[in-house]
């Protein structure tokens, strides 16, 4: 993409409305634009990042063994009125009445919808275990919207739904999800700690939720400062044992993390003094285990192998997506704008021309342009005839990682200068090995989806 042919409609101040970082940034970086409170659309720069992240959660769901779907937005009332939850959800879920006075809801979570669609169509035993998941707009009215993404009321959200026999296999497709998760949130550079949570409206209490510690958190957790020594890193496992599964759960949640509605001071205490930690967490996805709490209720039951009707155990297990941006905003950011890790980047790599119009410079820019788009990235080229230190501030604030500058002085010397949007250092390389050093960098990132 050439930057004068983009819609990137940056900004010079700071919005007045936007009190952290992260909103602050977004809007800055020309990524969203609210519509009303709460509610933002999502300009190109915002979307590409929002389809990247995307991406890597169905990776990782799929990798796990989970069937991708779509349900409807528009839900009617009468399911939630099976499990009971209709009048207790609370003002957060805009009810409507259609054309025909009956009475719906624009979902706010799944589980009613997606056990009516199990209930209908899998009878026995035999079709266990199922995990369906889907990507999808969801809306919850909440009374302060603020932080931008952060708190919006309309957000883009990853839920899946497991259906097992028994508590035991249950608890396995808990733990399988956990460890999505956990690579889910390290492919785009985040360390996302479980911590111990509170059911809330969805109900159970078997659940984590996983926050990325940052100043500007909604959440306050308290920790051993030894978790945030665990990666999860590329070590291959098997969704399907039992075990392995198990071990990361263990691994992950053994030492103290909990947020405050959970937090236990007694426990707390027993961790030595000098890695005790209070900080403040954004919460980034939350599993659950809930048991038969919806199958009961709404008779999702199965043909056990004894012939007798048993009903199902299920959990839910959610990652918000477009929460996210925020997230890795205010975990990745300094004084002049955005950082993106390299998985999530919009753009692969900037090309800065320092004199748009001087013959050899373009020639230079397009070659680089082309050799990149070749080897399967998406640069970005500032071509616009603005003054150099404006193109830097541009891409300084939408943060690509890595930035290529050609100049007339040093293509007489036969090299471009390749800096990193993170450390700030640059080195001066043929324009051939520059790409090759960006072309290694993102080996490592290559999926196959949405690269």
């Amino acid at each position: 993409m050439r930057l004068s042919r983009y819609f990137l409609p940056v900004l010079k101040e700071n919005p007045s409305e936007a009190q952290i970082v992260s909103h602050r940034l977004m809007l800055r970086a020309g990524m969203i634009k609210q519509s009303s409170a709460g509610i933002y659309s999502w300009l190109p720069l915002g979307f590409k990042v929002l389809k990247k992240i995307e991406s890597i959660v169905h990776d990782e769901q799929i990798r796990a063994g989970h069937i991708p779907m779509l349900m409807a937005t528009m839900q009617p009332a009468d399911l939630w009125r099976e499990s009971g939850r209709y009048d207790d959800y609370g003002q957060e879920m805009l009810r409507i009445k259609d054309r025909h006075d009956r009475d719906m809801l624009f979902g706010p979570t799944n589980e009613e919808m997606i056990t009516d669609i199990f209930r209908a169509h899998v009878s026995s035993y035999k079709d266990l275990p199922l995990t369906m998941y889907q990507v999808q707009w969801k809306f919850r009215d909440e009374i302060r919207p603020r932080f931008g993404v952060m708190r919006g009321r309309e957000f883009y959200m990853k839920d899946g739904y497991n259906f097992d026999l028994s508590k035991e296999d249950a608890l396995h497709a808990y733990n399988r999800h956990l460890v999505s998760y956990l690579r889910t949130y390290e492919r785009m550079g985040l360390q996302a700690i479980p911590m111990r949570a509170d059911g809330g409206p969805i109900g159970g209490d078997y659940t984590h939720e996983f926050l990325v510690l940052a100043e500007t958190g909604e959440s306050e957790v308290f920790y051993d400062s030894a978790v945030t020594d665990l990666t999860f890193g590329d070590r291959d496992i098997d969704y399907d044992s039992v075990e392995q599964c198990q071990a990361v759960l263990e691994e992950f949640t053994s030492r103290y993390a909990r947020t405050d509605e959970t937090h236990d001071e007694a426990l707390f205490n027993q961790i030595p003094e000098e890695r005790r930690r209070v900080a403040r967490g954004i919460e980034v996805g939350q599993i659950f285990y809930f048991g038969t709490k919806y199958s009961e209720s709404m008779g999702a039951t199965v043909q056990g192998p004894d012939g007798k009707p048993v009903p199902v155990h299920m959990g839910s297990h959610g990652i918000g997506v477009s929460r996210l941006l925020g997230a890795i905003i205010e975990a990745s950011h300094d004084d002049n704008g955005i950082i993106w890790p390299e998985g999530v980047t919009p753009f692969h790599c900037g090309i800065v021309n320092l004199k748009q119009g001087d013959d050899e410079a373009d020639a230079a820019c397009n070659q680089l342009y082309a050799a990149l788009s070749a080897a399967g990235l998406d640069p970005l080229y500032d071509d616009r005839n603005e003054r150099a230190g404006g193109k830097f501030a541009t891409m300084d604030l939408i943060g690509l990682p890595w930035r290529i500058t050609v100049g007339p002085r040093g293509l007489k010397n036969g090299v471009v200068e390749l800096t990193s949007r993170r450390t700030g250092e640059s080195e001066e390389l043929s324009p051939e090995e520059a790409v090759k050093k960006v072309v290694s960098i993102y080996e490592k990132h290559r999926t196959g989806r949405g690269f």
